[in-house]
């Protein structure tokens, strides 16, 4: 199966990411697998499934055993309504009150940690007659957004006797699930919030993907991931004892050669003539840059793979282009060099940068076109 995402993409450049749609499925089952049968898993989809594309995954997702979906914004939900995804949607960030409506309208959970929220709901319940599906979010930690964990028992209690809300969950976030110590200090506080509440019928999730791998945490009933359904993985604790799934990289970036040109000994390529040739090299042109989401740093620094053969990256990385070597390598216009896939892991590129893999899946813009296999 190979089509092209619903959106407006320029598809006539020769430059794509491809999303392979059999390895998600894949690693939403190897993950699937390993948590018990009797605990829900939501499947985060934000910022676009971490620049994949949440409109094309999220069928598979939900076929591949995920129970629910988690996106960053009002705005994400409501394009996952605009394809027809039925499923349960639960926003992970903080919702502006005057959107509770659209919230309530689309279907989709939002979460709630202030008076101020729940005097926004209640004043939309009286306006569409409907009841907020809602979460209360709690920080245990992160400091980010969230009730406070020394006002959370009786904020809740609060929000449980609200006959206009539809009182769904309660959930917080592992700030360093990577650090033992760290997490247990939010695992303690959760607990003590968990133990003094009534939890009939509520979700309570508090493991990330980290969470899901390392910590069984009895007192809850739904985990939340991410990262690893595209193949990557997160920091683990040194003394990870938990699982840690085979995983397959779901995407892909590649470009067509649009030039071949032989560089003559010492001429600069690229701007600043950051690199110089050494004797006559055979030089090939691709139309993916800085402007879609490849950092200019990476330049000199990364590889591609022409025909099966490595081939080096040379000069700096241009706003809508980039070159490499080829000399030695058998190729022509029109081959496909292959920036990124399973074998030349995104990893790469964020050890080379000092960042995460999370950030560089996102930056890969829209322009490109993705193109959906299996």
């Amino acid at each position: 199966m190979r089509n092209v995402r619903q959106t407006n993409v320029n598809i006539h450049r020769d430059s794509w990411v491809e999303i392979n749609i059999g390895n998600l499925a894949h690693n939403a089952k190897e993950i699937r697998k390993n948590v018990p049968s009797d605990t829900k898993l939501l499947a985060v989809v934000k910022a676009d499934s971490y620049g994949h594309g949440s409109v094309m995954l999220a069928p598979t997702l939900l076929a591949s055993g995920f129970d629910m979906l988690g996106v960053a914004s009002i705005d994400e939900g409501v394009d996952l309504r605009n394809a027809k995804i039925n499923a349960e949607i639960l926003v992970l960030g903080a919702v502006p009150v005057w959107a509770i409506e659209t919230a309530i309208q689309e279907d989709i959970a939002i979460p709630i940690f202030s008076d101020a929220h729940i005097d926004a709901c209640k004043q939309a319940f009286l306006r569409t007659g409907k009841k907020p599906k809602i979460h209360v979010k709690i920080d245990t930690g992160m400091n980010r957004i969230g009730i406070g964990y020394d006002e959370a028992v009786e904020f809740i209690k609060k929000v449980q006797r609200c006959d206009f809300l539809d009182f769904r969950g309660i959930f917080t976030h592992l700030a360093a699930a990577e650090e033992r110590n760290e997490t247990q200090v939010q695992i303690d506080r959760w607990n003590n919030i968990i133990n003094n509440i009534d939890t009939a019928g509520l979700l309570l999730h508090i493991q990330n993907t980290v969470g899901t791998m390392c910590y069984n945490i009895p007192k809850s009933n739904m985990r939340r991931v991410g990262i690893a359904l595209y193949g990557l993985y997160p920091d683990f604790p040194p003394d990870n004892e938990g699982f840690r799934p085979d995983l397959k990289q779901v995407l892909s970036l590649k470009g067509r050669i649009v030039h071949i040109h032989t560089a003559h000994d010492g001429a600069g390529i690229s701007y600043g003539h950051t690199y110089r040739a050494k004797g006559d090299r055979r030089i090939a042109t691709i139309p993916i840059g800085y402007a879609d989401g490849v950092s200019r740093g990476l330049s000199n620094k990364i590889y591609g793979i022409l025909n099966g053969q490595k081939v080096p990256q040379v000069g700096n990385i241009t706003m809508d282009q980039m070159m490499f070597d080829i000399t030695g390598v058998k190729a022509e216009l029109g081959d496909v060099i292959t920036l990124l896939d399973e074998e030349n892991s995104i990893d790469n590129w964020a050890k080379i940068l000092g960042t995460i893999n999370y950030e560089l899946t996102c930056r890969l813009k829209v322009r490109l076109p993705r193109v959906y296999t299996r």
